[in-house]
């Protein structure tokens, strides 16, 4: 029989019903194992050390230590699990900061469920994810703003 190991998971957001949910969502892939839950940016040396997943989900707004701040000194060591910042917003900035922190990835947790755990398995196996909103603002700003984008979204909400 010829059995894969489960991708590792830890979870990391101060909210414990968002981890609750997370736990929920992803622990009913079977191909995905929750390792650990952690509170706070501080908590994630130790955690990491002691559960060694493969995918680390960091909300980054955190009272004591921030998501992007636990991902720059995490991606530092070099046994580093992957990370995806998972985070209600989506400002240029932290987007900016996140990707040359070291995190593989940075979806919104407006992301839907089956697109957040494609994006655990898709880090996992080494590919990078971007949310579309976050991709949109990317392309947005390097390649300055689309006049017939913008007009199409000026006539839709016109309409609304």
């Amino acid at each position: 029989m010829n059995s894969v190991e489960p991708i590792r998971v830890l979870l990391v957001d101060d909210d414990p019903l968002v981890r609750a949910g997370l736990s929920f969502m992803l622990g009913g892939a079977l191909d995905i194992e929750i390792v650990g839950q952690a509170g706070d940016g501080s908590e994630v040396p130790a955690l990491v050390a002691e559960t060694r997943p493969d995918v680390v989900l960091m909300d980054i707004r955190m009272p004591d230590v921030d998501g992007l701040a636990a991902t720059e000194a995490l991606r530092a060591r070099s046994d580093a699990p992957e990370v995806i910042v998972l985070t209600t917003f989506h400002a240029d900035e932290q987007v900016l900061r996140a990707l040359p922190a070291g995190a593989a990835g940075f979806v919104l947790k407006d992301t839907a469920p089956a697109e957040i755990v494609e994006a655990v398995r898709r880090v996992a196996s080494g590919a990078p994810v971007l949310s579309p909103t976050v991709t949109r603002q990317l392309i947005t700003r390097a390649t300055g703003p689309d006049p017939q984008r913008e007009r199409r979204a000026r006539a839709r909400e016109c309409r609304l």
